[in-house]
């Protein structure tokens, strides 16, 4: 009889194990909406501390970790969130090198080591991984939206370099990489078919039609902008922008 409750503790302690860890994703993914990201970041690595390799809660704790990481206006305090994001992401891809949510958010976290390294070396390496981690994963998911919206936004940034940044990388690269205004309005308008409440990719999209000289383009998406709901907690500011803009523009 001993023996019979022994084993059958022992078939029933995985099972509790993954359930907590799905209860606190749950718990995560209900802060977020809500817009408490850093009670949502709180759950996610608990989640992380309960099952080490869940790939979910990796990627999650890297994206919350690396999204308050970019909020941080000093750079000091910016680092610990984007070492911290770039330590879960690193792990997620170890496990599965092929999950297109863990390639955007190293996409995702390399443009934030963009703002804390200081070797230009690095800055410029970090510039590559946003389109390499970007781009592998729209291969794997073409309907991933943020991870379109990553390959259209590094596009456009590279559309908008200037001579002496230009030269910085193309002497990295050994040559400049391809990009064009077209491909980013492209991967843009991609994000936005497939997430029509994405709020920064209208931002950035409308940015790259008035810089592609489509100021009717730009207009219309910025009037679509202004009146999305608020999903994040940078929302509110990229609607402000956008108003701006568009009263700029009109």
């Amino acid at each position: 009889m001993r023996f019979s409750v022994l084993i059958y503790l022992l078939l029933l302690a995985p099972m509790c194990f993954a359930q907590d860890v799905n209860v606190l994703l749950k718990e995560g993914e209900n802060f977020e909406r809500s817009l408490k990201v850093a009670e949502a970041l709180e759950k996610y690595k608990q989640a992380v501390g309960a099952d080490a390799n869940n790939i979910n809660a990796l990627i999650k704790a890297a994206e919350l970790s690396a999204s308050i990481g970019a909020r941080q206006a000093d750079k000091k305090a910016k680092k610990p969130f984007v070492d911290a994001a770039r330590q879960y992401v690193d792990k997620a891809l170890a496990i599965d090198p092929n999950n297109a949510d863990a390639n955007y958010v190293m996409s995702m976290v390399a443009a934030r080591l963009t703002e804390t390294e200081t070797e230009n070396k690095k800055i410029i390496e970090n510039v590559k991984n946003i389109q390499v981690y970007a781009a592998k994963a729209v291969a794997l998911n073409p309907n991933h939206a943020r991870a379109n919206f990553s390959l259209g936004k590094w596009h456009f940034e590279m559309v908008q370099l200037s001579w002496v940044k230009r030269v910085a990388v193309k002497t990295f690269f050994g040559g400049m990489p391809d990009a064009t205004i077209e491909d980013a309005i492209k991967y843009m308008e991609k994000a936005r078919s497939v997430d029509q409440y994405f709020v920064v990719n209208y931002l950035e999209l409308a940015k790259a039609y008035k810089h592609d000289n489509k100021p009717a383009k730009a207009i219309e998406v910025l009037n679509k902008l202004v009146r999305l709901p608020n999903r994040t907690p940078d929302d509110a500011g990229y609607k402000a922008a956008g108003k701006k803009l568009l009263e700029e523009m009109q």
